[in-house]
């Protein structure tokens, strides 16, 4: 199985080493990756354990696999990752289709590198869908307008 994260790696080679704690990411971009993998698959208990220590909600776990579970994820696609010292920051966008309708979850994270590994800290949301003349994320390669934007 192919990465969801869109390395062109296969699943076990990528985010699934970290996913299943057999390594820990060595960047802010590997461990966003990672996270949106990690919706991919259902995997909450992960997404919580990275989560930074002042941000981590362990009941959130069932929110987020009941939301993961409930959802095709579709497309991750990088717009920019930087790092400076013990932060790190990331954009992307998250294509997904959640109740027959695809949306996007467009966020610039904070990571954070505490005791040698990364954890997610914060995030902006910014509002956005897909364009009537994108690319469909569905994988298409039809525009959106003439295939998911119907």
């Amino acid at each position: 199985m192919r990465c969801p994260c869109g390395s062109g790696m296969t699943y076990d080679a990528c985010c699934g080493a970290l996913i299943d704690g057999r390594r820990s990411a060595q960047t802010p971009e590997e461990l966003m990756r990672s996270r949106y993998s990690a919706y991919a698959v259902g995997a909450g208990g992960y997404l919580v354990e990275t989560t930074s220590e002042e941000n981590r909600y362990e009941g959130d776990i069932a929110l987020i696999e009941e939301h993961a579970n409930g959802s095709e994820w579709l497309k991750l696609e990088v717009l920019s990752s930087s790092r400076k010292g013990d932060e790190g920051m990331v954009e992307f966008k998250a294509y997904y289709k959640e109740n027959g309708e695809i949306r996007v979850h467009h966020e610039k994270s904070l990571f954070l590198l505490r005791s040698q590994r990364w954890y997610y800290d914060s995030g902006t949301l910014y509002e956005c869908r897909p364009g009537r003349n994108d690319t469909c994320p569905c994988g298409s390669n039809k525009k959106y307008k003439k295939c998911c934007g119907k």
